[in-house]
């Protein structure tokens, strides 16, 4: 842990130091620290551009990791993601809706739209996947399916769209961390506390989902439950981190692997590790895109979907060597 959060910390400062203006990190320390002795333009670069953003992604880095580790825990798939619950598809259907057709571009008003859709859309999910309680397989094959009529909707809007909105909505969708702002960052900080808190407090619970349903019960667990409720927390944290970054994918699938294979798979353990991983990612996709072809950025999400695709591979090809 102490290992991870060094990492986090430097990369972080690197973050802050890093851009089409390089600063030493000397100099960054004393703008964050004594600010009155710093430049203003120095001021303005660390304080209002920089380092809104650098947060930005450790927040949703650590938020799309949790939620992560609840969807592998409640589908028992080590497969599984966030996105399965229909979380990011709902979300980029009814923020193009917002963006396209009815042309309303304020951040606040996007975000909204996104959450909105990423918990109804999870919803959907949860009704038509309930049959006598929650069956992992019913959830993935459901959410599979919503997920790609959802995605042939957005592909509808964006074709009968205007082309200018439609392209400012792409950039939305590619999980982009430009626009962050010290408003976006409080917001989401002020919501992930309680969430988080309240996944800590379920650590217990996401151990004994771990084990088939009657396994669970056996062990106190009253399995429709606690599976309704994490299902709730996985889409209220998830969806938060897409409405207030876009698309950032593969990190809720490639950040609890790490740390399972880093503390082991009890959750006592392995959440404050995945939340230093999750955040790690972003934060190094976030920095990669801001350096790779510069001037030019490129969006942190289209940066973990270079990073995850190759880890998808090998986790299949993983689990094939095992099985066989």
């Amino acid at each position: 842990v102490c290992t991870l959060a060094v990492c986090v910390a430097v990369i972080f400062v690197v973050s802050l130091s890093t851009g089409d203006q390089p600063l030493p990190p000397t100099l960054v320390f004393t703008t964050l620290y004594s600010p009155g002795e710093a430049d203003f333009a120095v001021h303005l670069i660390v304080a209002e551009i920089r380092l809104p953003s650098a947060l930005m992604a450790l927040l949703v880095g650590a938020a799309l990791a949790v939620a992560g580790l609840i969807a592998q825990a409640v589908m028992r798939n080590p497969l599984a993601e966030p996105g399965l619950l229909g979380i990011n598809s709902g979300a980029a259907l009814a923020a193009l809706v917002v963006l396209v057709h009815l042309k309303w571009t304020a951040p606040e008003i996007v975000s909204g739209a996104a959450f909105a859709g990423a918990l109804l859309l999870t919803a959907i999910v949860y009704v038509l996947s309930w049959k006598n309680g929650l069956s992992s397989m019913r959830i993935i094959l459901i959410g599979i399916g919503l997920n790609a009529l959802a995605g042939a909707a957005t592909s509808f809007v964006s074709a009968f769209g205007d082309i200018t909105s439609v392209q400012n909505a792409q950039v939305w969708l590619a999980g982009s961390l430009y626009n962050a702002g010290w408003p976006e960052v409080r917001l989401l900080f002020a919501w992930l506390i309680p969430v988080f808190t309240v996944t800590a407090l379920c650590v217990r619970q996401l151990d004994l989902m771990l084990f088939d349903d009657t396994t669970a019960r056996g062990l106190g667990a009253r399995t429709q439950a606690v599976k309704g409720m994490l299902v709730l927390l996985c889409a209220l944290i998830s969806g938060a981190a897409v409405a207030a970054a876009g698309l950032i994918v593969f990190v809720g699938l490639i950040a609890p692997h790490i740390s399972r294979r880093l503390v082991g798979y009890r959750h006592g353990r392995t959440l404050p590790v995945t939340i230093l991983v999750g955040a790690l990612l972003v934060s190094c996709a976030d920095l990669l895109g801001r350096t790779v072809i510069a001037p030019a950025q490129l969006p942190a999400g289209l940066m973990t979907i270079l990073i995850g695709a190759p880890f998808f591979g090998f986790l299949l090809w993983e689990r094939r060597n095992v099985r066989g």
